[in-house]
């Protein structure tokens, strides 16, 4: 579909997230915004091992999904992080830099005093399309 055809806005679900009550995705024009991700595995659940795991699960999930809508870690701008404890920052920020090896995005990290599933970090992010 070339671009005077695309619809300005395109709300993106893979099969895997739906029934949920939010998209995976949204695309707007050349900009996808994910939503934020947990370090959950293909079962659902979280993977055991606290920050750091969670850390890279989710990690692994935003570039599988990226990648799913056209576009990839390379090209993310901005990053939020959510953290159950910032005492588990630096944990966090020692898996997350190793997935940014050429640029670092724009990012905001903040404490949350409870997030889904009882997760410790979740992250959600604003990329580029290809």
């Amino acid at each position: 579909m070339d671009l005077e055809h695309r619809p300005e806005v395109e709300y993106l679900t893979s099969d895997s997230m739906k029934g949920l009550p939010f998209s995976e995705a949204v695309r707007v024009g050349n900009m996808l915004y994910l939503s934020g991700r947990l370090g959950i595995d293909g079962s659902g659940k979280l993977v055991p091992g606290g920050t750091v795991a969670e850390t890279r699960q989710a990690m692994e999930n935003i570039q599988a999904a990226l990648e799913r809508y056209g576009s990839s870690l390379d090209h993310v701008v901005k990053v939020t992080v959510m953290l159950a404890d910032m005492a588990e920052w630096g944990a966090m920020n020692q898996v997350y830099v190793t997935y940014f090896p050429s640029h670092l995005p724009a990012r905001s990290a903040l404490g949350a005093n409870g997030l889904a599933l009882g997760a410790r970090v979740e992250i959600e992010c604003v990329a580029v399309l290809r």
